[in-house]
């Protein structure tokens, strides 16, 4: 069973607050059209700094990231921020397929419940920006069947990989310093500006397991 660590928290505060300021700097926030490529050989240099975890951290930005796509496949349209049905088809789906693996379904769900929230998080706050300042809006709808929804399932099924292959890991103490680590790296190797660093953050909290 899964639970939520208040030392591992700070950890994991004071790691992305770094993060930040090595992502964000003293220019501000960086947009989305505007974030730098990812540092070359980050995912490896993430394993060298937290061997095993950083292939779930390394996920878990990749898949915010794509917040921004669906945020500008929706916005300005009909579709909502929150689809309940879409959620709970989701979640039961990866229920179903860690069960298969040998995993706590309900373990797994509020992985991937995590990760819902905080891309609905970083939508939000995209919408935000946008509606504050318009020439930042986006200038194309990218697909969200064809395009956005393919890659987010490619990552779940990458990510229930990953969390299967961490299980031990993840069960031990030291998990939350080193997914913190993790997290921190993975979070500069991307350049995450300080919504998406929230965004990470609200990702993270279901990952590490009480043994």
């Amino acid at each position: 069973m899964r639970t939520r660590r208040p030392g591992s928290a700070l950890i994991l505060l004071s790691t992305l607050t770094a993060a930040a300021t090595l992502a964000v700097g003293a220019a501000g926030p960086v947009t989305a059209a505007e974030r730098p490529a990812p540092v070359r050989h980050g995912a490896a240099a993430a394993h060298d700094v937290a061997p095993g975890l950083s292939s779930v951290t390394e996920l878990l930005v990749q898949r915010l990231l794509l917040a921004d796509k669906v945020a500008a496949a929706k916005y300005g349209t009909d579709t909502p921020i929150d689809d309940p049905e879409r959620e709970a088809r989701i979640l039961d789906d990866v229920r179903a397929r860690a069960a298969g693996l040998g995993l706590d379904p309900d373990a797994v769900a509020a992985v991937f419940r995590d990760q819902i929230e905080a891309n609905k998080l970083v939508q939000r706050g995209l919408y935000a920006r946008w509606d504050a300042h318009p020439a930042e809006r986006p200038t194309e709808r990218p697909d969200l069947a064809k395009e956005v929804r393919p890659a987010l399932d490619r990552i779940t099924t990458q990510l229930l990989a990953a969390l299967d292959a961490t299980e031990r890991a993840r069960a031990l103490p030291s998990c939350g310093p080193r997914l913190a680590t993790a997290a921190g790296w993975s979070a500069y190797t991307h350049r995450l500006d300080a919504l998406h660093l929230k965004g990470l953050g609200r990702a993270l909290p279901s990952v590490c397991a009480v043994p």
